[in-house]
Parts: structure tokens; C-alpha cells; sequence
């Protein structure tokens, strides 16, 4: 079986373990006031360009609940598009912590201005939760990218309605190096109040770097991280690998890989004719395919299925990783091509 699944399955790049059995027998100081972990976040604020603050925790749920429940009071809500991670995969944990998640209805999984400008209408007064916060992914849940505009003219917004900009930057790297994508990290930093880095999607073990570009925001966010079991007691582990994943430009590396052969899937779905749910410019491609092709294909390929279209189609995703294999991407062509001939 070959799998496009997620971009996670794999464990981590040979250099991040390496890095990792290299530094095992040293003895650090614990809870992520090592030296790698200090060394990772001076490399992650020069790479940004913004004397930030970083803090490293484990997952995208976790960092999302805790910016979350940390920036908002107990009346405060945060708005999102429907397709967002924060309120379909995530199990309620915002709910959880006491907010609510306003979704808004979107176009190719992007929130827009007018969308934010509509909800906050909607909520205008005591009776109702009091929206505090833009909760956006890019890239976002179905592959589709903010340009550098788009996050400009939201991040714009948010300052003129006293509101918090927060980027769930899971794939972020797929973002910045999408086709025509002009993003750096400096513009995700400068255009939000916060985001993270991901780094469990991108070839880490594990790990996402979260970043307040305004320190004062966030001098007490270590006390949320310990409530909601956040600091890793070895936290070197984190340090050791984002420290390794911010030279020599291995972080953008692995992501225009995982790019590059999802595009190369794309491209064949395109010339077969194959509809998609959208055009995606990163490394997660929705074609949609007969009940019976996905039969056909669960023979040799693992992958999800994302939603159903009608009583004979469903959506499905493919999901290139930085360890997907050319080879494997060619003989899912070569499959697709016999299917749709």
C-alpha cells in the first residue's frame, strides 16, 4: 500500500534525528530553558525579522487552544471559517476552554473582510458573545493560500476593530513556497498578532513554534502553556529540532518538495479531466471521483475521504509529504491514467 494520507506519517528528516541522537547524552536544563532551545529561537526571530517571542509546543490543537483560551476572556469568541481547523477537527477544544467559535461560510477556505465585517454586526451586544479574535490557517484546510494582500488587508481590519490576528501556521511552510506564492515569514510576522511555524507537518517529530510579534502580549503565556500540560519537562527535544530546521534552509526545503510532487498529481488530474474541489497551489489536492474509482484505488493507495458531492461522488485528498517519494507519485499517475483512459 502507498500512502497519501497526511504528511505526518513519516517520522522525522534523517537530519533532525541525527541532530537529535547527537545531542541525546548531553545533559540541558528542562521545561524549554535549554541552550538548543534558545539557539532555535534566536535562528527562528532572525529568520522572521521580528524581535518576537517564540515559545515551542507540541501540536496544532495545542497551540490553537492555548493562544486561544490565553487572549480571550470567558466572553470573548473567536471568528473562523467553517472549514477551519479550530471547529471541525479539534473535537471542541475550544468549546472546551469556554469560547465559542463563530464560523463563517467560505470561499476556497478563506476568510475575507466582509466576512469578518459580517459577524461582527451580528454581535453588537451584551446578549451575544463578543468576537475578539480572526482565527485563519495557510496554508488553510483545503490547500488554498492568503497572498500576502490578503493577510495585509485582514491584519489591517483586526487593528481598526480591536481585534486579535491569529495565523494557524500548521502548513505554513507550504504556504510560502506555493506556485506564484510571494509570502516570507517576515509578512506572516508582520501582518498578525501571533502565529506558529509548524513543524509536525513539515518533518519534524513533532513541534510547532508559536510567535507573538508583541512580547508584552504574551509575558504571561507560560502560565497557560503549564495549565494545559504545554511545557515539555525535555523540552531540549523541541529546541534540538527546530534549531536544525532553521539552517541552511531546510525548513523551506522540505516543503517545496511535498509541493512539487502534489503538484505533479494535480497536473495529471487536470489533463484526465478529473474535477477538483479547488486548485490547490500546496501540497493537498481534492479531486472528485466515482464511488467505484475510490473502490479501485483503496486497493494500493490510502488516502481520506473528505466529502461527499452527491450518491455517486466523493471528494477525496491526497497528501504529499517531505518524504513522499518521487517514484510512488509516478506510479499513482500511471494508476490514474489507466482509471480515466
Amino acid at each position: 500500500m502507498y500512502s497519501f494520507l497526511n504528511d505526518y506519517s513519516e517520522g522525522a528528516h534523517d537530519r533532525i534525528i541525527d541532530a537529535l541522537v547527537r545531542t541525546n547524552h548531553e545533559v540541558t536544563v528542562g521545561y524549554g530553558m535549554d541552550e538548543y532551545s534558545d539557539m532555535a529561537k534566536k535562528r527562528i526571530i532572525d529568520e522572521i525579522g521580528v524581535d518576537a517571542d517564540v515559545h515551542f509546543l507540541l501540536g496544532g490543537t495545542q497551540a490553537n487552544l492555548c493562544v486561544i483560551s490565553y487572549l480571550l476572556k470567558p466572553y470573548e469568541a473567536v471568528i473562523a471559517c467553517d472549514t477551519g481547523h479550530i471547529n471541525v477537527h479539534e473535537a471542541g477544544s475550544i468549546e472546551a476552554t469556554g469560547h465559542k467559535v463563530l464560523p463563517v461560510n467560505n470561499k476556497d477556505g478563506k476568510l475575507t473582510v466582509n466576512d469578518i465585517r459580517e459577524v461582527m454586526s451580528l454581535h453588537h451586544n451584551e446578549h451575544m458573545v463578543k468576537p475578539k479574535m480572526v482565527y485563519i490557517s495557510n496554508s488553510t484546510e483545503i490547500g488554498s493560500v492568503y497572498t500576502k494582500d490578503e493577510l495585509e488587508e485582514i491584519y489591517r481590519y483586526t487593528k481598526e476593530n480591536d481585534l486579535y490576528f491569529f495565523i494557524d501556521g500548521a502548513r505554513l511552510a507550504n504556504a510560502i513556497m506555493a506556485e506564484g506564492s510571494n509570502l516570507t515569514l517576515h509578512d506572516v510576522a508582520v501582518n498578525s498578532d501571533v502565529f506558529y511555524i509548524g513543524g509536525t507537518k513539515n518533518g519534524l517529530l513533532f513541534g510547532e513554534a508559536v510567535i507573538f510579534k508583541d512580547k508584552k502580549l504574551s509575558d504571561s503565556f507560560r502560565y497557560t502553556m503549564k495549565q494545559r500540560g504545554a511545557i515539555l519537562a525535555k523540552g531540549r527535544i523541541l529546541g534540538v529540532q527546530f534549531n536544525e530546521l532553521f539552517k541552511d534552509g531546510l525548513y523551506y526545503e522540505m516543503a517545496k518538495h511535498a509541493n512539487s510532487l502534489a503538484m505533479k498529481i494535480q497536473d495529471t488530474l487536470i489533463e484526465l479531466n478529473v474535477p477538483l474541489v479547488v486548485k490547490s497551489t500546496t501540497n493537498q489536492i481534492f479531486p472528485v471521483f466515482s464511488h467505484e474509482i475510490i473502490e479501485k484505488m483503496k486497493e494500493k493507495y490510502l488516502f481520506e475521504e473528505w466529502s461527499t458531492i452527491d450518491d455517486k461522488h466523493t471528494a477525496i485528498r491526497f497528501v504529499t509529504s517531505w518524504d513522499t517519494k518521487e517514484e510512488v507519485v509516478d506510479y499513482l499517475i500511471n494508476d490514474l491514467k489507466e482509471l480515466f483512459k
